[in-house]
């Protein structure tokens, strides 16, 4: 959410901040409902003033048997009681109206994140490792003997309906090796803290990380009002929801492995075919909350614990700066990591991390105190780290052999009992 002195000081930035995401002004509409709000608000207080005067005088009036003024007094403290009533119960409403408005406006993007209209205009920044040359044409990862059998979308057609898959043997037991993998190098060389969160949350988490009221529809909840998570992001940043933080715990640097629910309501006809687009999907999670100094350092880094495990996992990868356009709704600015997948002759995403600044805080005060003084808003960041189905297709598609088998990177071998490889019949050798 937005700082609304920030737009009083300066509504021009702001507007042309909302123009770089193709966005129309909309300081003029936020101020008109801030004066009216604080014009209610100055005149609950002046009549408030009116009414203490007047009932200071009602005594006075009753004792010196004035019984006219008495009443004129009495009548008009009654008057100004309703009068501050009324103007408070509108300017309630106007505040109503005012966040709503301002819940519904995205984040500013950063000055150094690249003006543009959508993915086209994307920037790499980075690529990292070369594609393998195949002697034989490469299969996308369903069509893989190895992967086929452990890759059942007919049966989890039968159990909840398309973009579901049902895992099995081999390729379970190297998801769950991704997942674990995952956890351990966060943990032990990059420093983060595990955590292990609720996959429900309440509405006010969901409004706090940005994805109500906007993006009810791609988020699926419960008949008693609870929302699975789209990510972990939810739960683990909203662990400072309505806290004042001790400025020497921070940065608080976090990661959680958990299953992940999205509607995919807007990707209709897009990847149909396998498990890059699925409803419920399993995700390792990093998010890191910071002084508002360090934020942008912090995101360097996050996505520098995102592109160690393509690198671990031998993996090719390249990273873009995402344009304006491209940037999601409650970002100033997002790295995408994307991994080559030599079934689809591309590279697809595979992380996305992102720097929120102060916009999720604010929804969801949540504070520090700098050097013991007035509390400010933290920055918070998040990113995948990243997200295990993508990887396992990853790892099978670019380890695929032409006679089907599929070998086990190296960095895996120990959390797969000691396996290399996945033979064309999908059994651990």
């Amino acid at each position: 959410m937005h700082d609304i002195k920030l737009i009083r000081e300066n509504p021009e930035a702001f507007d042309a901040g909302l123009a770089r995401r193709g966005v129309s002004a909309m300081s003029s509409d936020i101020l008109a409902i801030d004066e009216s709000r604080r014009t209610k608000i100055r005149a609950a207080e002046e009549a408030l003033a009116e009414r203490n005067a007047a009932s200071k005088m009602v005594g006075a009036a009753k004792a010196s048997g004035d019984e006219a003024e008495f009443e004129r007094l009495r009548a008009l403290v009654a008057e100004k009681k309703t009068e501050i009533a009324n103007l408070e119960e509108e300017a309630k409403a106007e505040d109503a109206r005012l966040n709503e408005l301002l819940m519904g406006i995205p984040n500013i993007p950063a000055e150094d994140t690249p003006d543009g209209a959508d993915e086209n205009d994307n920037v790499e920044v980075k690529r990292h490792g070369n594609p393998r040359n195949f002697a034989f044409t490469p299969k996308e990862h369903y069509e893989i003997a190895g992967a086929a059998d452990g890759l059942d979308f007919e049966m989890a057609a039968k159990l909840s309906g398309s973009r579901f898959v049902v895992l099995s043997g081999a390729m379970v037991r190297l998801h769950r090796a991704l997942g674990q993998f995952m956890l351990d190098t966060h943990i032990d060389k990059n420093g983060l803290t595990e955590m292990w969160v609720p996959v429900l949350v309440r509405d006010e988490a969901m409004y706090g990380t940005g994805q109500l009221p906007k993006f009810a529809e791609d988020s699926y909840r419960t008949e008693n009002g609870w929302w699975l998570i789209p990510t972990a992001e939810v739960p683990l940043t909203n662990t400072v929801s309505g806290e004042i933080v001790d400025e020497s715990t921070l940065p608080r640097r976090m990661v959680a492995h958990t299953q992940c629910f999205r509607s995919e309501a807007g990707s209709a006809g897009r990847d149909t075919s396998g498990m890059l687009r699925q409803h419920q999907f399993e995700k390792v999670e990093m998010v890191s909350v910071s002084k508002p100094e360090n934020s942008r350092a912090e995101l360097d880094r996050m996505v520098g614990c995102a592109e160690g495990i393509l690198e671990a996992l031998e993996i090719p990868y390249r990273t873009l700066v995402l344009c304006t356009g491209d940037t999601g709704f409650g970002m100033r600015q997002t790295f995408d990591i994307e991994a080559w997948l030599p079934g689809q002759n591309t590279y697809r995403e595979i992380s996305s991390c992102s720097l929120a600044g102060d916009f999720q805080a604010r929804r969801m005060n949540a504070r520090y105190r700098p050097d013991g003084g007035k509390p400010e808003f933290l920055h918070t960041l998040n990113g995948s780290g990243l997200a295990i189905g993508r990887t396992l297709i990853a790892v099978v598609e670019n380890y695929q052999q032409e006679d089907g088998s599929i070998g086990i990177p190296a960095v895996l071998h120990g959390y797969m009992g000691g396996s290399t490889m996945i033979t064309p019949e999908g059994s651990l050798a």
